[in-house]
């Protein structure tokens, strides 16, 4: 998904209705705070389609204690215009502990706090 908000165009992802059945309904979940960066994106039975190409912009966006949201949201925001604050982002110790530190190493600009 972050990486189809890069792209110009709309990319499709199937397979979107398993989402609805886990910690929350991480399709909504996904759309909803991506919107809050300006990347719109529409789910439609089991497709989603993320708009990209555009300008993607800094917002707060919450992880919804979930890493997978966490670490997506983090990536959008590599090319971000302005910044981006992720709320719960410590979820990401649930599968990749390393992961912010792994993203410094792309020479981003990473707080912690």
């Amino acid at each position: 998904m972050a990486l189809a908000s890069y792209c110009k165009g709309t990319s499709v992802i199937k397979g979107v209705n398993r989402l609805a059945h886990k910690e929350s309904d991480r399709a909504k979940t996904l759309q909803s705070e991506f919107a809050k960066m300006k990347v719109e994106i529409v789910i439609n039975d089991d497709l989603m389609l993320i708009k990209g190409g555009n300008q993607i912009k800094g917002a707060k966006v919450s992880s919804h204690n979930d890493h997978r949201i966490a670490m997506a949201c983090a990536v959008a925001a590599l090319g971000a215009k302005g910044q981006t604050i992720i709320h719960e982002a410590d979820a990401v110790k649930k599968s990749y502990p390393g992961f912010f530190e792994d993203i410094k190493k792309l020479k981003a600009s990473v707080q912690i706090s």
